[in-house]
């Protein structure tokens, strides 16, 4: 059996609706029709094995007539896996794609998804994770620290490369082209590669230490996105943002399974699943759908974020990240983002277990710096070092003029 957990907002009966679901989503409920026996139904039908009454709400999380109050449950359905199989699509369209569309809620939300052993080595999983990308970034006891090129600079390839020859003479680990970083005509990814990864190389050779670049390589067309991908390895690269959301389950299939390179994924557009507490779906039960399929690193913004998400939700999105689904090895490398810089890192330690392996990146708390994208670099790890040595960052900046800088200039939420 593959179950579901959906939480059931309603004015009318959750068992009758949680029974709906289960019904509507395999056998259907048309007439009978030639052919078609009990013991095939019974064969392919999902089932309600539990229902959990939650509180009501007094207030819908839907514009409705019904004057309530609204009544909330948790029902984990079972559906048979000899209807679904290993296929993700399938497993998508049977068990999620048509809830919403069910009359008689107010809401409904997948909350929860429990996989049984036959996925177990479906599908590839990611390549590299959390092992792979410390040993491809040569960081061992700390975090791995990023920054990130963004479109808004409007930088040109050669004015890019400039940027990124600061950022690796200051030892920072890793950089990325920001998600919306395609190749616009001002900055075409092959010219880009061409500029930067050079630096790159040149900079291994004479210290021994690979700075891990992730180019942008999404693309609709999937032998495009495969020109991609081989142009950044043949280069010398060793990473790339995937779009996750734009190139869907077919494009990341299509590229895991050819790839030579960590696949660092942005979940852009995962907002639109989320971000109504009464629809959609959690991320726990997202992300296995793309860990899955291969992914290395997953972004799940972080602690204070400049966008809605609070910072609970960031701690659960870590939490299922360090999960393993089978294999321990099935584990992405978490990726902390979205207005970081290092006045997080003493919350972002203590709230995700007191672990440092994450890739920590950081926008503007890094390139605007007010000494500049090297000060930022020593400063986020010096912010690091304070969080995991517990002494205060105040304290820690009175013997680090980069981080006492940081703090002046970051306080005020600059770094966004």
């Amino acid at each position: 059996m593959i179950r579901l957990t959906y939480l059931i907002e309603t004015d009318g009966s959750p068992e009758k609706l949680a029974a709906k679901i289960a019904s509507d989503q395999s056998t259907g409920t048309f007439v009978a029709v030639p052919g078609e026996t009990e013991e095939l139904k019974a064969r392919v039908a999902a089932r309600v094995v539990a229902l959990r009454v939650l509180p009501p709400a007094q207030t819908p999380s839907f514009p409705t007539s019904a004057p309530g109050p609204f009544n909330r449950a948790e029902a984990d359905i079972d559906f048979p896996f000899d209807a679904i199989g290993t296929d993700l699509a399938a497993l998508m369209t049977i068990t999620m794609g048509g809830v919403w569309s069910i009359r008689g809620f107010t809401g409904i939300r997948i909350t929860g998804l429990l996989l049984p052993e036959e996925f177990r080595g479906a599908h590839p999983g990611p390549q590299f994770g959390l092992a792979g990308s410390r040993r491809l970034t040569g960081v061992e006891g700390r975090p791995i620290i990023g920054t990130i090129v963004k479109p808004a600079l409007g930088l040109r390839p050669h004015e890019t490369a400039e940027l990124v020859k600061e950022l690796i003479a200051a030892d920072v680990d890793f950089i990325k082209d920001d998600e919306k970083l395609a190749s616009p005509s001002y900055s075409p990814l092959a010219e880009r590669v061409t500029a930067i990864m050079p630096l790159i190389l040149d900079r291994e050779q004479k210290t021994g230490k690979k700075v891990m670049y992730a180019f942008g390589i999404s693309h609709a067309d999937p032998d495009v996105m495969m020109r991609n991908h081989d142009m950044v390895l043949k280069a010398g690269g060793n990473c790339a943002v995937i779009n996750i959301n734009s190139i869907g389950f077919g494009g990341m299939s299509f590229l895991r399974k050819r790839s030579g390179l960590v696949l660092h994924a942005h979940r852009n557009g995962w907002d639109l699943l989320t971000r109504h507490p009464g629809i959609g779906m959690d991320f726990s039960v997202y992300q296995q759908f793309w860990r899955l399929l291969g992914v290395d690193q997953f972004q799940i913004n972080g602690i204070k974020v400049k966008y809605w998400e609070p910072d609970e939700s960031f701690v659960a999105s870590f939490k299922a990240l360090k999960q393993p689904l089978f294999s321990p090895d099935d584990c992405p490398l978490p990726v902390a983002g979205s207005g970081q810089w290092g006045g997080q890192a003493p919350e972002t330690y203590e709230r995700t277990g007191r672990t440092q392996d994450l890739l920590y990146l950081c926008g503007g708390g890094i390139v605007s710096h007010p000494s500049g994208p090297a000060a930022g670099v020593r400063a986020v790890r010096q912010a690091w070092e304070a969080a995991v040595a517990g002494i205060p960052l105040e304290a820690y900046a009175k013997d680090h003029p980069e981080l006492a800088q940081s703090l002046a200039f970051f306080g005020g939420g600059k770094a966004n």
